[in-house]
Formats: structure tokens, C-alpha cells, sequence
């Protein structure tokens, strides 16, 4: 190992919230959260090793009354070889990160001369969050040390996601500072020579939102796990508290555990796990399901989307009639965990995550320390996990044949299951414990200190807009399925403009079922799914619900009222559940018995009903809020994104589409239509009528408007 004294000196740079070296105050705010936890044990792991002669972690001094005195020391030592140093930033009073930014430069200033006064100087600054990327890049470019980065969060996804939960552009800017954290973000990545990131998947959906892009700079090391705090199980457990709160649902609670744990999120897919659970009677014969989602009171006292998810479950578990076979207790305490997963390891069980997605799956390396083999989405994190640990088996989250096939297969065999859980354990121990870790952090920086392996430089180059300032909108069925060979072309198009263009796709499906197709057509998540006809709006990578659009539409939306004056109409028959969702109320249209679509909105306004009523295909009528379709939910996106109407090209094949190409969006109506739908825009200004089919269609409009002229790729 280089260095004068035998070891590496490695300055870790973590600026905001509250740091110590013992009892962190974890969970006090938005700033003392996972990322505090991970730099200090981070310190501690690279104290522990031989080829390192001194670690500091290097943060804000924080005096202020209304914190622990702790945070005022400028130097604490851990130990002979570690310290948690304190630089004077601005204010001293203890502020949110959001206000730190005018403060950083005087941070870098104090921090430099820190450094100066040092018998030796880093060997490596590896910095963490944006805005000790800021600092770090400054003093890499002044002492001539190299920069090492890690993100924990990035701007250009927060940002997707507070527009996700209604906040305005404005708004986020004045709040968050959000044009600052990305365009430090952007700077830090032109400078880190390594990139490190927890997942693959980080790397492609997150770090490739930005201009300084670099890949081949970008290295996956997992944090790691506390093995004191996640192991097998070593004595019987049945004895707590969380065993007889789960026992309590159980008529036989000794069979073996699927064990499933997660908040009640719809993108954590229980209800789709319950339906693999219950329509698989050798699995609910053999073994009990336990779902740990979070704590409640009161049902009715939570946000409206885990009210949701836990009403889903409880009407789901009634539906197949599951009670004595599936336990959902109201209570945990974050120490029961370890024991709950020993619990279900103990009783020859099987932890699932069944996330339609998931960037890491920490809940999967605590089952897998814990003895437990797992099932889990083929997405992100899990790939990675089981690819490493082979202690389990991928799926397809909406495919409930599948997922029940998996469960048996770990649950049927008494071999296998050994086998799956003695892999997990020892797996975890060589690739996700903080000795392994360490091993695999030292092994990537020593490269970059000794200079010994080449580093990919690019010309770097910044695009004048920080956001997209254009997006491309399309229908699923109509557009994009038809012709294989267009359908493949659009995708390299798309792909090619991804940096400057927004990917838009809005159906008429629900979201489990837009799912599907997009992944059996192998069509990319776009940025933005607009589904249910517009009646919800996702965001990519994370699938957030835009909980505003959803509070938006629920103005006047009265689903049972809507029922009451339809289902007895002659013509009318309610199509399944699968196609209904909270603000969609779906029939078969049969022209020849039903009475016409004006009259029907005409009995609907009668009943004091305002909805929007969409026929599709001469045969599909859906009801919907009045606030909700296509078209309106497009224009909810623009206003949010801040993109102009008339950067926007909307694609459609049906009525369904056509008040999304009506206006001042560039829109394009493919050959395929159906039918005589949408003839009525022939004369509209703005509307371009392809001669090709499908996706070909829209890409003879991609070049009818020149729509990527101005949009700046860099190769």
C-alpha cells in the first residue's frame, strides 16, 4: 500500500445533519437518516483495517442550545486511527441542508487550511451528498488529491418526486435549492474519478438523468449489513411479544412462514402476493402468510394511499377467504424485526419482496443474514442480491402462477431450503458485511490513488436547461404494439433523445397491466405513465403516485353514486375488477341495446353525477371524474414540469386519445386508427395524420415536426 507510513489516509466528507460516533440521532429529521448511520460505520470499517493508516470523517461544527454539546467538539477521536472532524460552516446553529449552500465556500475555505495544517495530506477525499461533492471538488481541484463520490440521493430524482406529490416547480426551487443540488451534482460528477453506487440499476436510472454521465467511472459496492443485529436463529423465539401478536391470526401458526415486509405502498404489490397466496391451495394448505406493513391505529386515520393498500389487503384476504391463514399485526417495534425474520427462518419459511420495483432491497440481505431464502422482483437490487448470494429466485411481480411456484419450490424442498438459506448466510457475509465492504471499497480506491488504471475522461459538456424542455406522449395498444420492427426503431429514437426528452406513455390500463405489457414487449419505463385513462400518474424510477393529480380528481367523484344510476341500463355490463380502479368505473357498450353516450351523461347530470365519459373502440364506455382523462392529466404534467404545450408531441389511435392532441400540443394520429375515432381532427391546426401505422406513424411526426432539432445529445 502507497504511503510514507504505510497506509492509506482517507478523508471522508459528509457535511449536513447530526454526526457522532456513538447513539446517532437517527430518525431526528430529514438530515440524521441512513446516510449519518453509512459514513460512520463506513469510518469504523476502514479504521479496522491494516492497509489504512488514518480515516477522518469530516463534517459541519454544529453549536446550538438545542442539540447535544456533542456536535460543538472539532475533534472526536474513535479511535487510534479515526476522527470525526468538525469545520466551521457559516451560521453555527444547527440548519436544514437546504440552507446550507451559501455557507459551503467559507466550509471549503476552513476546511483547506484543516488540511494544510496536517503532517500529511488524504491520499483520497470520497464525499457524500451534494453538497460535500461541492466542497470535495473544490479542495480535490486545489490539493491535487483525488475526488471519490457517492450521491445517497440525487437532485433530478427528488425533484420528480416532490412534483410527484403536487409541489410547483417555484416552490421546489425556493425550498430545496434544487437548481444548486443539481448543478453540484453535475459538477461533482465531471470530477469524481469513481462514482460509487449501492446498485446497477443506480447507475442507469439515476446517474443517467445527468450530462457528466460516466459509466465506466461508476462502481457497485453495497453497503454493509450489522451481522450483531441480523443472524440465524440461536434459540426458540416464540416466546415475544411479536410472535404472539402474529400467532394470533393464525389457526396453525407452527407451519412455515412467507414472510413479507414493507410499507403499505401500492408499489410494494402485497395485494397482488395475497391473490399468488390465495389462489394456490397447495401454498395456503402448506404455509401461513404474515405481511408486516408498517404500523396503524386506525385505518381511516392514514393517508389516503395506505388506506388504500390495507383496505385492498383486508377485502382481498376476505375475497379468498384466508383468515386463520394470514397474519397482518397493527404493531412492531424496529427491534422486532430481527426476531420476525428468525421467526419465519426458524419455521422452515421463505421472505418475499414483490415490489413491481426495487433500487436495493435492504429487507432482502436482513432475510438472507437471517437464514431465510428469498423470492423477490427480478428489478434493481434483488437482481444484484441473488446474483451474489444464490439463495433464492427472481420473478416477475405481476405473474402471481409464478410467484406462488417459487414459494413452493423454496418451501417444498427441505434440501433446497438448506441449501438457498446456508448460501444466503454465507453470501451476505462475503459480499454485504461491512468487512466485505471495506475489502471491496479499498480494492476499487488503491487504483485510483497509485494512478495505476486508466481512467475513462470524455469531453464533458452541460445541456442550457437543467430539466427536459420537451416531451413525446403515445398510447400503449393503439401505437406502440402493432409492428415489432417500427416498435424497435421508436425505442433507439427514444433512447437516443432520453437525455433532453421526457418519455411519456398514457392507457387506458391499469397499472398492473401497463406493467406487464411494457415488460413483454420489452418497451423501457418511460419517465412518466399516465394510466386508468389519466385517472393516475406515475413517476419513473420509483413508480411515485402524483398524490396531488389523485386529490385533484377526487373533486365531486362519487364512484358508488355513479354505479347506482348505471348498472341497471340495458347494454351496460360492468367489465372485471382487474379493469375498474378508485376513480374508473368500466362497462361493455353493446350500441345496439344501450342508450346513446349523450343520453347517458345527460341521466348522469340528472342524478347530480359530473364525470367524463370515454368510449373507446365503439364497445368500451368508462366513466371518470370530470377532472380526469388523458388530456387533462398531460396538461397537469406540463404545467408541473414547467414544459410548454407546444414542446409536447401527443401520439393516439382512439377516442380515448383525442382531447390529448386537441390544443396546443403537437399531436400525430397513427394510420391505424380505429376506425372513424378521431376523424373529426383531420382540420385541426397542430395535428399531423401519419400514413404509417404504429409506432412508425409516430416517427414519420417525429420528423413532420422536427421534434428533436433543438434537443442537445451529448455522444
Amino acid at each position: 500500500m502507497r504511503t510514507e507510513d504505510g497506509g492509506l489516509y482517507i478523508l471522508l466528507l459528509s457535511i449536513h445533519g447530526l454526526i457522532r460516533g456513538r447513539d446517532l440521532e437517527l430518525g431526528r429529521d430529514a438530515d440524521t437518516g441512513g446516510q449519518t448511520k453509512y459514513v460512520v460505520e463506513l469510518l469504523n470499517a476502514l479504521g479496522s483495517r491494516p492497509e489504512v493508516a488514518r480515516a477522518d470523517l469530516m463534517t459541519r461544527r454544529v453549536v446550538d442550545p438545542h442539540v447535544s454539546e456533542d456536535y460543538a467538539e472539532a475533534i472526536e477521536s474513535l479511535s487510534d486511527k479515526t476522527s470525526i472532524v468538525r469545520i466551521e460552516c457559516g451560521e453555527q446553529a444547527y440548519l436544514p441542508k437546504e440552507a446550507l449552500w451559501d455557507s459551503l465556500d467559507s466550509f471549503a475555505d476552513n476546511a483547506l487550511d484543516y488540511l494544510n495544517r496536517q503532517e500529511r495530506l488524504p491520499d483520497i477525499i470520497h464525499t457524500h451528498y451534494a453538497d460535500a461533492g461541492y466542497v470535495g471538488t473544490r479542495l480535490s481541484h486545489q490539493l491535487n488529491i483525488p475526488l471519490i463520490h457517492t450521491g445517497h440521493s440525487l437532485g433530478r430524482i427528488k425533484r420528480k418526486r416532490l412534483l410527484a406529490g403536487g409541489m410547483k416547480s417555484d416552490a421546489i426551487e425556493q425550498r430545496y435549492n434544487i437548481s444548486r443540488r443539481i448543478n453540484a451534482e453535475e459538477e461533482t460528477l465531471g470530477v469524481a474519478e469513481r462514482v460509487i453506487t449501492s446498485t446497477n440499476q443506480e447507475i442507469f436510472e439515476q446517474y443517467g438523468l445527468y450530462d457528466y454521465y460516466r459509466p465506466d467511472n461508476m462502481r457497485v459496492v453495497p453497503p454493509g449489513t450489522d451481522l450483531e443485529k441480523f443472524f440465524p436463529p440461536r434459540q426458540d423465539e416464540r416466546d415475544s411479544i411479536i410472535f404472539r401478536e402474529i400467532a394470533r391470526f393464525l389457526r396453525h401458526p407452527d407451519k412455515p412462514l412467507i414472510l413479507a415486509l414493507s410499507r403499505p405502498d401500492q408499489r410494494k404489490n402485497i395485494k397482488t402476493l395475497v391473490e399468488a397466496y390465495g389462489e394456490s391451495g397447495e401454498l395456503n394448505e402448506i404455509a401461513n402468510l404474515v405481511i408486516i406493513a408498517g404500523n396503524r391505529d386506525d385505518i381511516n386515520d392514514m393517508d389516503a394511499g395506505a388506506q388504500e393498500v390495507l383496505t385492498d389487503l383486508l377485502l382481498t384476504i376476505d375475497s379468498y377467504d384466508l383468515y386463520g391463514k394470514v397474519a397482518y399485526p397493527k404493531h412492531h417495534h424496529p427491534d422486532d424485526v430481527p426476531v420476525i425474520y428468525r421467526l419465519a427462518a426458524a419455521s422452515g419459511g421463505v421472505f418475499i419482496n414483490p415490489a413491481l420495483t426495487e433500487p436495493f432491497g435492504l429487507t432482502l440481505i436482513e432475510a438472507a443474514a437471517s437464514g431465510l431464502p428469498i423470492v423477490a422482483t427480478e428489478d434493481g437490487g434483488p437482481t444484484d442480491i441473488i446474483n451474489n448470494c444464490h439463495n433464492g429466485y427472481l420473478i416477475d411481480p405481476l405473474d402471481k402462477t409464478a410467484m406462488a411456484e417459487k414459494l413452493l419450490k423454496v418451501l417444498d424442498d427441505e434440501d433446497n431450503h438448506k441449501r438457498l438459506a446456508h448460501n444466503g448466510i454465507k453470501g451476505v457475509r462475503e459480499h454485504y458485511s461491512w468487512q466485505a465492504h471495506a475489502d471491496k471499497y479499498l480494492r476499487l480506491i488503491q487504483p485510483v490513488v497509485d494512478k495505476s488504471e486508466p481512467l475513462t475522461r470524455m469531453e464533458l459538456k452541460r445541456r442550457p436547461m437543467l430539466y427536459h424542455d420537451r416531451a413525446l406522449f403515445t398510447d400503449l395498444d393503439q401505437n406502440l404494439l402493432g409492428n415489432p420492427e417500427s416498435l424497435e426503431e421508436f425505442i433507439s429514437v427514444i433512447q437516443d433523445n432520453r437525455r433532453c426528452t421526457t418519455f411519456g406513455i398514457a392507457t387506458g390500463r391499469r397499472l398492473d397491466s401497463a406493467l406487464k405489457v411494457l415488460r413483454k414487449y420489452h418497451i423501457p419505463l418511460p419517465d412518466v405513465l399516465i394510466t386508468s385513462l389519466g385517472t393516475e400518474i406515475y413517476y419513473m424510477p420509483s413508480l411515485n403516485q402524483d398524490t396531488a393529480w389523485s386529490n385533484h380528481i377526487d373533486h365531486s367523484w362519487r364512484r358508488k353514486a355513479v354505479r347506482r344510476v348505471l348498472d341497471e341500463l340495458p347494454g351496460l355490463n360492468l367489465q372485471p375488477k382487474t379493469e375498474q380502479s378508485q376513480f374508473k368505473v368500466s362497462y361493455y357498450y353493446d350500441p345496439a341495446v344501450a342508450p346513446d353516450v349523450d343520453e347517458i351523461v345527460h341521466l348522469l347530470h340528472q342524478h347530480e353525477q359530473t364525470v367524463h365519459l370515454v368510449l373507446a373502440f365503439g364497445q368500451y364506455l368508462d366513466v371518470v371524474p370530470a377532472r380526469a382523462s388523458k388530456g387533462f392529466a398531460l396538461r397537469w404534467f406540463a404545467e408541473m414540469w414547467g414544459i410548454p404545450l407546444d414542446h409536447i408531441l401527443a401520439a393516439g389511435g382512439s377516442g380515448a386519445d383525442e382531447d390529448m392532441m386537441r390544443g396546443n400540443a403537437k399531436a400525430v394520429v397513427v394510420a391505424n386508427r380505429h376506425h372513424e375515432e378521431l376523424s373529426e381532427l383531420t382540420d385541426t391546426e397542430n395535428i399531423y395524420f401519419a400514413e404509417k401505422p404504429y409506432a412508425a406513424g409516430i416517427l414519420q411526426a417525429i420528423q413532420h415536426y422536427d421534434f428533436f432539432r433543438d434537443c442537445k445529445v451529448n455522444i
